[in-house]
């Protein structure tokens, strides 16, 4: 930093409060530091700033799957967010293993990360009591309604489900399935499955459960159709665990020559980009993902201005049912 500053012809404290915040200082120190910068390959060292400051411009995401396209969309905005505050985001995911989330948060802790985001409010004791002793800031995402370490950012699953199944109701439907995938690893899957029985059950109408344990997929959907309707041929409408699981069903009514909906309402969950397009168009409920994402990089981004983060505070994201042709 020195030397930069040397051939910026500046003060090594303006170069460091470049680093931290480039509009602090002036356009033609900003021009002059960056010059220097590109010409001597400098690399800050986050480390040794992060040493100083007792904690690093970085912070840890911790999602169950990278190639989960909801979290991927909840990442994607909060990443956008904090790069305008110069705040780096490291990336891990835990296939839904808690004592992989366990090892990641050891980890970021020992990086004395700006703030750590967890998904979900489900985690091993070990993680809670690592979380509960700690000063920087935790934000649970993408659920609402159950024991929080400090803050949580989302919605309640089980209204998800219960919502699911009173629009298939609504439709008519007598005798309704609940289709998921990998339910007894993902908590909030199993959430949305429990709103969904507990609803059909109130308003007396038949209901059953399948499931498989592989990731969701549209061919374990194509799976799980086809298994519900040998096991349970009057079944009228499906709500699926997320919408791969959906797009597989609508996939193996095409083949069985099932009329999506007249002899089947389909509702998915997700509203994933194909979702729209599908045929018919899949009803489905979007979750706000993004919002998720903005809100949390909110979040950090006042804290690390000072403001103090409320304590135990929720946000609800809400979520919204889109009602399209398949149902």
């Amino acid at each position: 930093m020195a030397d930069v500053a040397e051939l910026a012809k500046v003060s090594p404290s303006t170069v460091s409060l470049y680093l931290r915040r480039p509009e602090a200082v002036s356009a033609s120190a900003g021009s002059a530091i960056a010059r220097a910068i590109d010409k001597l390959n400098y690399v800050p060292n986050l480390v040794a700033g992060g040493l100083a400051a007792a904690s690093s411009r970085a912070v840890s995401i911790i999602v169950p799957s990278v190639r989960n396209a909801f979290f991927a969309e909840t990442v994607s905005a909060m990443q956008a967010a904090l790069r305008k505050e110069r705040l780096q985001v490291i990336l891990g995911h835990t296939e839904y293993d808690e004592r992989e989330e366990e090892d990641l948060v050891r980890t970021a802790l020992s990086w004395a990360p700006a703030a750590i985001v967890l998904t979900g409010l489900s985690h091993s004791d070990a993680t809670r009591r690592m979380l509960s002793k700690t000063t920087v800031p935790v934000i649970e995402i993408w659920e609402l309604g159950g024991p929080q370490i400090d803050t949580a950012i989302g919605f309640h699953h089980q209204q998800v489900g219960a919502a699911s199944a009173r629009h298939l109701i609504q439709q008519g439907r007598r005798h309704l399935a609940y289709l998921g995938a990998r339910m007894h690893e993902d908590r909030r899957a199993r959430l949305r499955c429990d709103g969904f029985v507990a609803a059909a059950q109130e308003a007396g109408v038949s209901v059953e459960v399948i499931q498989h344990p592989a990731p969701a997929s549209a061919e374990v959907g194509a799976m799980l159709i086809s298994e519900t309707l040998q096991q349970h041929a009057s079944t009228d409408g499906v709500a699926c665990s997320n919408d791969h699981v959906a797009l597989g069903v609508l996939f193996e009514c095409e083949r069985l020559g099932l009329a999506v909906p007249d002899r089947l309402a389909v509702v998915g969950f997700g509203d994933l980009s194909f979702s729209a397009a599908c045929n018919p168009p899949l009803t489905t409920i979007r979750p706000s993902g993004d919002l998720i994402g903005k809100e949390a990089a909110r979040l950090i981004i006042e804290h690390l201005a000072g403001h103090d983060m409320p304590e135990h505070a929720t946000i609800d994201t809400r979520f919204t049912l889109l009602h399209r042709r398949s149902s």
